[in-house]
Formats: structure tokens, sequence, C-alpha cells
């Protein structure tokens, strides 16, 4: 089963950062103008918020490791650095290395949420379903209405075939959210896992209408 959960997206994760002095530049000096002259035109300014996000590359994520061990050679209780390079790692698929800085920035930083939720989430993708479980149970007594955990969470259940138990996570994501497509699908295929084949269907039916890729899972699961 293939996991749907939005790891890369979510509001969670640190946010990029700058290490390192920025680059110092010289103030030009002004040229005399004439009083004739006419004033020069004012440039036209670029509101960021209207800017599409950049889409960083895995040598993006590269250079951040490389930038973030530099700073944690010099620094190593540097709490930031530490989320970032946990962050590339998480973003290069490297799990391992991502719950290793994870976990020292949380030794440095104990109950830090986004360290517990990505630290999580990487145990997830790891297939450490029991960990992942306990990390987003963490996540979810500090901040009780994040729909990522209860949904993340209630993949760690089904990864351990507690179906009951993951169809509640998913109906606290679908009460959080109405739109959230994955959590019918998944909810769907936890009732398809218990026998409850009406359940089953309606839940697939909905994530259908809301995500059509959920068509998969509704002809694998539902009504035969």
């Amino acid at each position: 089963m293939k996991h749907l959960f939005p790891l890369f997206l979510t509001s969670s994760l640190v946010g990029l950062l700058a290490f390192g002095a920025q680059a110092q530049t010289t103030a030009p000096v002004a040229t005399p103008v004439a009083a004739s002259a006419a004033p020069a035109a004012a440039p036209t300014k670029v509101d960021p918020a209207v800017l599409p996000p950049k889409k960083l590359t895995s040598s993006d994520y590269k250079a951040q490791i490389v930038t973030s061990t530099k700073v944690l050679t010099a620094d190593p209780k540097n709490v930031e650095a530490l989320m970032t390079r946990a962050k590339a790692h998480l973003q290069l698929k490297s799990y391992d290395e991502a719950i290793k800085d994870y976990s020292a920035a949380l030794k440095l930083k104990p109950g830090d949420v986004d360290a517990l939720y990505n630290r999580g989430l990487a145990y997830l993708k790891n297939d450490d379903s029991k960990l992942a479980m306990n990390d987003l149970s963490s996540v979810l007594r500090l901040r009780p209405d994040d729909k990522e955990a209860f949904f993340a969470r209630g993949v760690a259940k089904m990864q351990m075939s507690n179906f009951k138990s993951a169809l509640g996570d998913f109906a606290k994501t679908i009460s959080l959210d109405a739109a959230y497509a994955d959590a019918y699908e998944y909810r769907g295929i936890c009732y398809a896992s218990i026998n409850k084949p009406k359940e089953a269907q309606r839940d697939l039916e909905q994530a259908v209408k809301l995500n059509p890729d959920a068509a998969k899972s509704l002809r694998k699961y539902g009504k035969k």
C-alpha cells in the first residue's frame, strides 16, 4: 500500500535557514544630475507574496546538508542547523540520518513539536510504525488539532494492522478537514479490511469525488 500523507508540504516543516555572514555590498556613489534633467522613474517593485515558491531540488538539499554540517562542526548544539539537516535528509529519503538529527535536536530541545512530527514521519517511512505512533501521539498531546498528525498516526496503525483504531484517527482528520481525500480513502480501506463493505464503498466513493486518483483503491477495495 502506498503512503499518501503529504510529507513535504506540511506547515510543520522548518523553513530554509541562511547560515554564514551576509555578503557585504558597497553603496554606489551618486552621480551629479543637471538641474534640468527629468527625475529617473522609480523601479517597479514586485511583491514577493505573489511569486511562486521556489521548488528545491535534490542538489539544493545536498547543499543544505553540507552547509549545516559545517555549522555543526563549529557549534554541535545548534538546533536550527540540526533541524535543517534533518529536513534535507528527510527530503532525500535518508530516513536513518533524519531520525538521528531529529533525535539530537530533541535532546537539546525536548518536546519540540516540529522535530517530533517530522521524526514520526521518518519512522513511518522507515517502516518503524510503533516508534512513529509514539512520536505522533506526543505531537497530538501538544497540538491536539493537528490533522496531519492524526492522519499519519492512522497510517502507522494501518501498518500494524490495527484497522479499528486507525478508523478513529481518520475520522478525526475528516472532522478537522472535510475535504481531506486521503483520509476518506484510507478509512475506506480500513473498513474493507474489517469486512464493512458498505462503509468502505461510501468512503472510497467520497475519496474519488475529492481526488480522482483514489479510483484505484475504489476498484480494489470497493464492492465486488
